[in-house]
């Protein structure tokens, strides 16, 4: 039994906020969670509608040439159950003539009304049925089909298609007409396959039809299987009464949750789930949406988000909003170092990879019948990033999710300041906190542990709390992919070839970027050392050394590269969890006597484990400005802070037997003050506007942000509030912000 909030007020809550909650068992096969009694009901509901079990059909759909029939052949003999062929078995017995001479007979679009027609007329039930490639291209016979079906998407690489369809002697296919290539009709297809189908099977190039269809089956096994991924707190541990484990949540319940009941952070219960070496080259030639769409597929059940709905958000998040079509180029930098672009978005920093996509994630997983609101700590660029992202919700969606984002007043740069209060909009907020970002963190989560004020917050306003920040699951995952992406553009690019090993160097604050990367090797990605690039605040520099993580007598220090000003990192503890083999009870230990004592060690083995793939050393302020300065002078590229304490370290500590790429996780153009400091122009005292402008005429890579040079112009002052270092305080800006909201 699933509880709706940490408190004693569950019949209230229940009445107030689930009343109107319905189950949704619409065509789409959605799965609509909640943290309330009607979970347990609806995970079964779930499974009646999608069980292989009685008269549900398997339907192989994709292009012609995708091996459909003989898959389909291959699985029915597997499971004892008819195999129907549209092609053969519908359309030619109705039209008692084959297909071809159909197409000839009455063109195109009539062809697909006839197709459509047919398969209308046509029922079955517990077979497998191969559809022909123009199926998709009519809804209403879709519809037909999904309603007793599980449609299978065999994604087969392009050139693999066009070689057999010449195999085949097919030199037409429906709708292409003269002048369309077969390659160019080929692409324009995939947006039919990718509305319709329930689960996805990659097949690697030159795969047998005995190994597709076997994928075939492990695919609709994990589709039909909802309660096989889950989700448990870094602090799970056995009960000592029942020695039973603490209820396991989805994730959808981990998106929406934000941070476990217990102060843990969500992780999988299970590994990462493993792409194989053929899946990993079929994506060289992808763009970046098409790897976070199979990628993010692999590690979110499509009972939480199916699919066909999980495409539409992806390309939401990375379409018109992004500067860049590739989203998160690599760029060749010098010797053997490689510059991860990761600021081509609107915010300008690598927290839009995630947050563009985040919000559409959280508003599809949470109930109608509830408000939330999102509290935030930023550091610097996460502030302004989760405010846009939330912005780009729907219209229903922003009247019952909010954001509130808490900043240290004093700790971000200038710029990142001011894009911050000016990306305030009607259902997100930002206050300033005369503190460091530590504290703001810090306070946040002993908000979400108050069980008391979540408690009143639910019962008097219908109001529940949850997260962004990357210790959100929903948050994190996203991030994978862009460390994914990078590895399969160096081999695109032909500096590597598949399997050969890369390190990745990321400026290091709260551990969920380097995370990230960690997460993509466990998938497949082979990335040797993991380069952790520490500030002044090098905590985790140290840590990594020596494995003692202590704060005591240590003072946070304001540097050029405010976003990883931090000592308290987060995700550290997801890390550990992982090394330490998932014992939970030793994360509650360790990060009990951090908060209480204010350091821990772990022990030699894990120390030796852990220094296994991760390198680590710092960066000064004067060696931060220097490569700034010496990069722009010898490669005309322009650093911004965090990345140029990520390349000192990695000319420092690797070894160059390898390529490395470096995460740029911020455009320079906000933090033009110490651009400008670096390259000793003497103008520091301009405005903004005129700062990047200058800055834009030295010609430099990579070029200003347009959209961060666009906010420079804003004229008008936006208000925002600021508030004492008091947790007490904060609870109260938080109740003001959700009445003005959603009273």
């Amino acid at each position: 039994m699933l509880h709706f909030n940490r408190c004693q007020h569950l019949k209230k809550v229940t009445q107030k906020c689930i009343s109107n909650i319905h189950v949704k068992t619409d065509k789409h096969a959605h799965r609509f969670l909640s943290r309330t009694f009607a979970l347990a009901e609806l995970r079964k509901s779930w499974y009646s509608t999608h069980s292989l079990v009685g008269d549900k059909n398997i339907i192989l759909m994709g292009p012609p040439g995708a091996g459909k029939t003989t898959v389909g052949r291959i699985i029915g003999q597997k499971l004892g159950c008819c195999v129907i062929d549209v092609d053969d078995d519908i359309l030619e017995k109705t039209w008692n003539m084959s297909v071809s001479e159909k197409l000839q007979d009455v063109g195109n679009e009539q062809f697909l009304e006839e197709e459509g027609k047919a398969v209308l007329n046509f029922s079955a039930s517990g077979s497998v049925i191969s559809l022909t490639g123009s199926n998709p291209m009519h809804d209403a016979s879709m519809w037909h089909l999904k309603k007793n079906g599980i449609i299978v998407y065999l994604d087969v690489p392009l050139i693999d298609i066009i070689r057999r369809l010449k195999l085949m002697k097919i030199d037409r296919i429906v709708g292409q007409n003269s002048g369309t290539s077969m390659k160019d009709l080929l692409k324009f297809r995939r947006q039919y396959y990718k509305k319709w189908f329930d689960a996805r099977v990659v097949c690697e190039s030159g795969a047998s039809p005995e190994e597709v269809a076997d994928k075939v089956l492990k695919a609709i096994k994990r589709y039909q299987d909802v309660d096989s991924e889950t989700f448990i707190s870094t602090r799970h541990v056995w009960s000592k009464d029942c020695e039973q484990k603490v209820s396991a949540k989805f994730f959808s319940e981990a998106v929406i949750e934000g941070l476990a009941s217990d102060g843990g952070l969500f992780v999988p219960a299970k590994e990462f789930p493993k792409l194989s070496c053929g899946e990993w080259k079929s994506l060289v030639g992808a763009t970046y949406i098409e790897r976070a769409q199979i990628l993010l597929e692999r590690c979110i059940h499509p009972a939480d988000i199916p699919a066909a709905r999980l495409g539409e958000m992806i390309e939401t998040a990375y379409g018109e909003n992004f500067a860049c079509s590739k989203i998160a180029p690599v760029r060749h930098l010098s010797g053997n170092q490689f510059i991860l672009e990761l600021f081509h978005g609107p915010t300008g920093s690598f927290k839009d990879l995630s947050l563009q996509l985040m919000p559409h994630i959280f508003a599809h997983c949470i109930p109608s019948s509830c408000n939330y609101m999102i509290l935030v700590a930023t550091s610097g660029d996460t502030g302004s990033a989760v405010l846009n992202g939330f912005s780009h919700l729907n219209k229903n969606d922003k009247q019952r999710i909010a954001v509130v984002t808490f900043f240290p007043e004093n700790g971000v740069s200038d710029f990142q300041k001011a894009q911050i209060i000016s990306s305030q909009r009607e259902n997100g907020w930002a206050v300033g906190v005369e503190s460091d970002f530590d504290f703001c963190q810090t306070a946040i989560k002993r908000i979400f542990n108050d069980s008391d004020y979540t408690g009143f917050l639910t019962v008097e306003y219908g109001t529940i709390l949850s997260s962004a920040n990357s210790i959100n699951w929903g948050r994190l995952l996203p991030q994978v992919v862009y460390h994914a992406s990078a590895y399969l553009d160096l081999v695109s690019q032909g500096f590597i070839s598949f399997g050969s090993p890369v390190d990745v160097c990321v400026p290091t604050g709260n551990f969920g970027n380097i995370l990230a990367a960690v997460y993509a090797k466990m998938m497949g990605i082979p990335i040797r050392k993991f380069i952790c690039a520490s500030n002044q605040n090098r905590v985790l520099t140290d840590f990594i050394k020596t494995g003692h993580y202590d704060l005591r007598e240590r003072k946070l220090a304001q540097t050029f590269s405010p976003s990883i000003d931090i000592l308290k990192s987060s995700n550290l503890e997801r890390h550990l969890h992982l090394m330490a083999n998932k014992d939970g009870q030793l994360m509650t230990k360790l990060f009990y006597q951090l908060e209480n004592q204010h350091h821990f060690q772990i022990e030699k083995v894990l120390v030796e484990k852990l220094q296994q793939d991760f390198v680590a050393d710092w960066c000064s302020e004067g060696e931060c400005l220097a490569a700034i300065n010496s990069t722009y002078n010898t490669l005309g590229y322009i650093l911004d802070p965090h990345t140029a304490v990520a390349k000192v370290v990695a000319d420092r500590v690797q070894d160059k037997t390898c390529p490395v790429i470096i995460s740029s996780t911020a455009h320079y153009s906000k933090f033009a003050p110490a651009i400008m400091q670096a390259l000793k122009i003497k103008e520091i005292n301009e405005t903004s506007s005129s700062q990047l402008y200058l800055l834009g005429s030295y010609n430099a890579l990579p070029p200003l942000h347009e959209a961060l040079l666009e906010r420079t112009k804003q004229q008008e002052k936006v208000e925002y509030q600021v508030c004492a270092a008091d947790v007490n305080i904060l609870k109260s800006h938080v109740e003001k912000l959700i009445q003005n909201q959603f009273i």
